[in-house]
């Protein structure tokens, strides 16, 4: 197991990765789990949701997060199958090796099917990352995120306003412990080793040349914006005004890139303006983002990272989970206007965009907090069998 039981006989807390943005925020916790003061075990499932070895490899190196102890190799697959998959595969893991908890972060259906069966099987659920919302129930995502906060007896938040969230929906109080943003606290610990800019290009075969008087970062991957070519044209055509004035480095989605390939658009992104590359590890996207002019994303993570990194972002969505990024940090929310894409942009090269200010708690020591307030609440709450 990932934190070694000392000869205790107390059950480990099962800590669930199934996507990519998952990584980050276990990383941390993993770490803080272990040097707690007693050590709280652990045991790290990953479901496969994201199933890439490669991607997958090179993110837990990048993080120093270690392997995980079981892997249920769920892979790609419908909402349905997919949930249905990692329940299936799930379950047997708390039959033999027990569980005082199950912690789940983020969104993604395996934060989801893992506290399903958790709860059923009278399991405390933990959720870090609770109480965002979008308030646009044909994300998928949003769907997890409220049924996962119902179901779950420890709700660490990441913004205050996050409780305000929670208490319309009818969760109690005491529920919900605002804990900040774990995944502040792997960006903090990663940036020293970040890839720069020049030297991912140059690795690349690109000509690094081309962004010595500043650039900007694009990532696109949301099916709402993607998957439609008459959504996705018009970004596109959007990104290439921007891209005349200052250089596009774009990490090209493989969602994005097979649905230009079908659209017939993926020759447009062959022009001076952009700077195309494959998907990138974390360290490589926190070498790019850091020294990156703006920008232009649909991602949620990236909403919060580039606060944190004072880096203005403009965000290609009609909502967000993330408001406190817009309210005190360096977000503006444009929507998927071509035009109002194309002003933000330039909004940001004449004034040097929005300065913000890190949130609340956004200070690296997420992880500890949450280790802190889990020990003691495992020790007050024991499982009712």
């Amino acid at each position: 197991m990932s934190t070694s039981l000392a000869g205790e006989a107390a059950a480990p807390v099962i800590c669930i990765v199934g996507a990519r943005p998952n990584y980050m925020k276990v990383a941390p916790i993993i770490r803080a789990f272990a040097a707690h003061n007693p050590p709280i075990p652990t045991l790290l499932v990953h479901t496969g949701q994201h199933y890439d070895p490669a991607m997958k490899d090179r993110l837990f190196a990048d993080l120093e997060l270690p392997e995980p102890d079981i892997n249920l190799a769920v892979g790609s697959g419908s909402h349905a199958v997919q949930t249905a998959e990692v329940m299936k595969r799930f379950e047997p893991v708390i039959d033999q090796f027990g569980a005082s908890a199950v912690l789940v972060v983020g969104d993604v259906n395996s934060t989801l099917a893992c506290a399903l069966v958790a709860s059923k099987r009278h399991i405390p659920v933990i959720h870090v990352e609770s109480g965002l919302r979008s308030n646009d129930r044909r994300m998928p995502e949003e769907i997890n995120r409220i049924l996962t906060d119902q179901i779950s007896d420890v709700l660490y938040t990441t913004e205050r306003s996050a409780h305000d969230n929670l208490a319309r929906e009818g969760i109690a109080a005491e529920r919900a412990v605002f804990v900040g943003n774990v995944m502040i606290d792997s960006l903090r610990a990663s940036l020293p080793k970040a890839v720069p800019a020049d030297v991912l290009l140059a690795q690349a075969g690109l000509d690094a040349r081309r962004i010595e008087h500043g650039y900007g970062v694009v990532t696109l991957h949301r099916p709402s914006n993607v998957d439609h070519p008459e959504v996705l044209g018009p970004i596109i055509d959007a990104l290439h005004a921007v891209s005349r004035k200052l250089p596009l480095v774009i990490a090209l989605h493989p969602r994005t890139r097979g649905n230009l390939e079908r659209f017939g658009m993926l020759a447009t992104l062959d022009t001076p303006g952009f700077l195309v590359l494959p998907p990138q590890g974390y360290l490589e996207m926190l070498g790019l983002m850091s020294g990156a002019r703006m920008v232009l994303t649909d991602s949620g993570g990236i909403q919060e990272e580039t606060t944190a990194l004072g880096v203005p972002c403009i965000t290609i969505r009609e909502n967000t989970e993330r408001p406190i990024t817009v309210e005190q940090g360096t977000n503006s929310l444009v929507g998927i206007d071509p035009q109002a894409i194309v002003a933000a942009a330039e909004q940001v090269l004449a004034t040097g965009g929005k300065a913000g200010r890190v949130p609340e708690y956004w200070d690296g020591r997420c992880a500890e907090r949450i280790a802190a307030h889990l020990h003691d609440w495992l020790l007050t709450h024991p499982r009712q069998v």
